[in-house]
């Protein structure tokens, strides 16, 4: 049995040199960052100090960047005896401290055997086809050379788009449009500022179409040609277990839960994310609105438990609920508009946030969302209780008692205090969506071992897992995956899953 520090990072870096690490049953950094996941942690050190162990931390005893050296085996012997005695010195500390919250469970059950799935994930990858990205980059290029000709006509001459200072003086100077912020190097042409004059002049469409295209260019099709392994002809990402406040996992190098699908070129980036084997078919899987489906849940409303169960499109229902009107008489933009304070209510909803996203006033929002809470009484008892509980304790938790320790709860200054009450809101609803779907990812692992599948997990995005299968596997999977997933929790209102296959990522979607 051993006792390591970061049980993924040390499987993957093992793997690369044909070892696998068996009889991991206590991880120091995991631990740690369960009791308190707003901690900073870079080194063990950090966690011994924290408990009153004194230790040289690796980074002051190896150096950095040119700095750094190899130490004399003497010293380095030491070195790594003084981590190891630390170790297992921080390990009842963390163990008893992780009983003590109700949080081993959350350890052992869940967050250590997920360490290991993921790091199967990053080892296998996903294969993409290079000609494919390199031939999405040439189309790319030639759109961007086109809308640049396009804006340099609207404008009347050659100026660099590039340019904050250029792009100003272009717009706000010679072609009068309206500036609304102005910094001390010269226009703000920011986003949101460039979306508020977006009716005032055609030459703002072609700008920040050029810009999405851009970034797409150089972070998605050329970061990504960039860290595909020559060996394996696949990318690997990596997993960061122990990184989010909520409990979500995230994706770096590259990072691939953030691939733009607003844009048709940017979802035709998943085109390039293919099978790799011969014969081998992409099959994605995701939850259906898991946190409105969890707020209904944490919140026991009646009305909403109630929707969930009779299968209701919730925003229609919710529309109904609010403008009090029979489902016919439900419009698109009555849908659009309970669809905002749905999802808003479960992000932490201010009048100002909602406002903003539907372009009517502060009041009208206001008042939209009290007719919300006043349909959802549920909803509203939690929202009040949840900051109520969270002033007490100091930290919110999620269903399977992750904890977030909010101390801004209860801070003087309103924006502060506000947005920490929102984070109240939000939390146990994002970290139970995240402890749902790894608790789906162990099981997903299981009834594939069970079923003596070859099907691998490759990624995990958000609310959605995505496989690689043999073409002969699918129909099993069709019926194995939503049947393992919407059981990984058992809630008051059921969990619904949808899928879809193809030859590529972007036809699975």
């Amino acid at each position: 049995k051993k006792t390591v520090y970061d049980a993924k990072r040390s499987e993957v870096s093992l793997r690369r040199h044909g070892i696998h690490l068996k009889g991991v049953n206590f991880d120091t950094l995991m631990a740690s960052y369960i009791i308190n996941p707003t901690e900073s942690i870079d080194d063990l050190a950090d966690i011994a100090k924290k408990y009153g162990i004194t230790m040289q931390s690796d980074e002051s005893f190896y150096g950095k960047g040119a700095k750094r050296k190899i130490p004399e085996d003497t010293m380095l012997a030491e070195h790594l005896v003084r981590k190891s005695l630390a170790m297992f010195d921080l390990r009842q500390k963390l163990e008893d401290e992780l009983k003590t919250n109700e949080q081993y469970e959350l350890f052992t059950e869940l967050e250590m055997p997920l360490s290991l799935i993921l790091a199967d994930m990053e080892s296998c990858g996903i294969k993409v086809d290079k000609e494919r990205l390199l031939k999405m980059g040439g189309e790319i290029h030639d759109r961007l050379i086109e809308i640049e000709g396009t804006i340099y006509e609207l404008a009347g001459e050659k100026f660099n788009i590039n340019s904050t200072k250029q792009l100003g003086v272009i717009l706000f100077e010679k072609l009068n449009l309206t500036a609304f912020k102005k910094t001390k190097t010269g226009y703000s042409t920011s986003a949101d500022v460039l979306e508020k004059l977006a009716d005032d002049h055609e030459i703002i469409v072609h700008i920040l179409n050029y810009r999405q295209l851009g970034k797409l260019q150089s972070t998605y099709i050329e970061g990504l040609l960039k860290v595909i392994n020559p060996e394996t002809g696949k990318i690997h990402t990596r997993y960061q277990q122990t990184l989010t406040s909520t409990g979500r996992l995230s994706s770096i190098d590259p990072n691939l839960q953030n691939i733009p699908i607003r844009l048709e070129e940017g979802r035709k980036i998943r085109q390039s994310f293919v099978p790799s084997e011969p014969g081998w078919i992409i099959f994605a899987a995701d939850y259906s609105q898991i946190e409105l489906r969890v707020l209904a849940d944490i919140a026991g409303d009646e009305k909403l438990i109630q929707a969930f169960k009779d299968d209701l499109d919730i925003h229609t229902k919710t529309a109904m609920d609010v403008f009090h009107v029979s489902a016919d008489e439900v419009t698109s933009n009555m849908r659009r508009q309970a669809k905002a304070v749905n999802f808003g209510i479960v992000y932490g909803i201010s009048d100002y946030g909602l406002s903003q996203s539907l372009g009517i006033t502060r009041k009208e929002a206001g008042l939209f969302i009290d007719r919300y809470l006043t349909s959802y009484p549920g909803v509203k008892e939690y929202m009040d209780d949840i900051i109520h509980s969270c002033r007490e304790k100091g930290y919110v938790t999620t269903l399977l008692h992750r904890r977030r320790y909010i101390p801004e709860i209860t801070a003087r200054n309103f924006n502060i205090r506000s947005f920490a009450e929102r984070t109240a809101m939000n939390t146990p609803i994002q970290g139970s969506a995240a402890d749902i779907i790894k608790k789906a990812m162990i099981d997903m692992a299981d009834a594939l071992k069970d079923y003596g599948l070859k099907t691998r997990l490759l990624l995990q995005v958000h609310d959605e897992l995505i496989f690689e299968a043999p073409e002969e596997e699918i129909e099993t999977l069709k019926k194995l995956v939503p049947d393992v997933m919407e059981n990984a929790l058992e809630l008051k209102v059921p969990l619904k899953v949808d899928f879809s296959y193809g030859p590529t990522w972007f036809d699975a979607k």
